[in-house]
């Protein structure tokens, strides 16, 4: 089992940035964040795979960089031009063994006017 552990979320004003991170206990195949607005379904924001293939949604492409170390186990998500509509609990998911995946506990992003 791959536990993993999130940080960086907060309150930032509109136009600001913040960095996530998500840092694994283990080696991980593909690693994606997620978020969840009040009321709303969770959304795949990005992924990064162990190639450091990338992909985005088209809501955060532009203005969100997702980016991995491999020798921390950790995944960055840096967030710029932040939009109230981007305020959500942020959690990361890792694909780490066939068919088995991991969730962080999450973290709050706020973004006001």
């Amino acid at each position: 089992q791959v536990e993993l552990v999130e940080s960086g979320g907060g309150l930032v004003q509109a136009g600001g940035s913040l960095r996530l991170s998500c840092a694994a206990s283990g080696s991980f195949f593909v690693m994606g964040w997620y978020r969840q607005a009040p009321g709303k379904q969770r959304e795949l924001v990005a992924r990064i795979t162990n190639g450091g293939f990338t992909n985005y949604a088209d809501s955060v492409k532009g203005r969100f960089t997702i980016s991995r170390d491999n020798a921390e186990n950790t995944v960055y998500l840096q967030m710029n031009s932040l939009k109230p509509e981007d305020t959500a609990v942020y959690y990361c998911n890792a694909n780490w063994a066939y068919g088995r995946s991991s969730w962080g506990q999450g973290t709050q992003v706020t973004v006001s006017l």
